[in-house]
Order: C-alpha cells, then sequence, then structure tokens
C-alpha cells in the first residue's frame, strides 16, 4: 500500500471553492481504485494550509490512476475548475507507506 500526502497552500478567502475541489476528487480517486481518506481544511493555526490524504494498493496503481485521470472527463472538470478559481497557490506531494499497530508493514 502507498499513501500519498498533500499538503497545499490555498487562497484563505476561497476555502469554500477548495473544499468544493474536494469534494470533486474524493469519489474520482475512489473510482480508479483509490481508498481517499479526506481533505483537511485549515481550523486553528495556518488559513492558508489544507492537506489531502489518499491510499492505492501499490505505486504502480496509483502511477496507473494518474495516467488515467488526464484522460478522464470528470478529473479533466476538475482540473479546469481548480485552474479557473485558481485558489490552489502551490503544493506539494510525498508519498508513504503505513506501518500498523500489529507489527505488520503494509507492502507497496
Amino acid at each position: 500500500m502507498i499513501t500519498c500526502y498533500l499538503r497545499y497552500i490555498i487562497d484563505p478567502y476561497q476555502l469554500a471553492e477548495f473544499e468544493q475541489y474536494g469534494r470533486l476528487w474524493i469519489p474520482l480517486v475512489e473510482k480508479f481504485g483509490g481508498t481517499h481518506h479526506g481533505y483537511f481544511m485549515p481550523s486553528e493555526g495556518h488559513s492558508n494550509v489544507a492537506l489531502a490524504m489518499f491510499s492505492f494498493p501499490s505505486l504502480a496503481a496509483y502511477e496507473d490512476y494518474r495516467t488515467r485521470s488526464f484522460e478522464d472527463p470528470e478529473c479533466q472538470a476538475a482540473f479546469a475548475y481548480a485552474a479557473e478559481k485558481r485558489f490552489i497557490v502551490s503544493y506539494e506531494r510525498s508519498f508513504f507507506r503505513p506501518v500498523f499497530g500489529d507489527g505488520e508493514t503494509a507492502k507497496g
């Protein structure tokens, strides 16, 4: 298993638009075989940092999702919404593998 962690710097005056963007992507990740763990909006602290996390069974499955997302009309609409509204200033993407409490590590 591989978990993608996204850290966004967002326009704090467009939180509702970014939240809508997140609501678009959750079912799209799941459509391509991923498990979305949600978007996390600013609450206390920084008003311009948001997070998202989702997992795929393997890095290859994630890469397949990325390739297919560039051709999918619903994904293209989500990309266009972000480009039009310009609420994402920047983002960084990192990958992690989970470690579970039973002493096992997810394979990925």
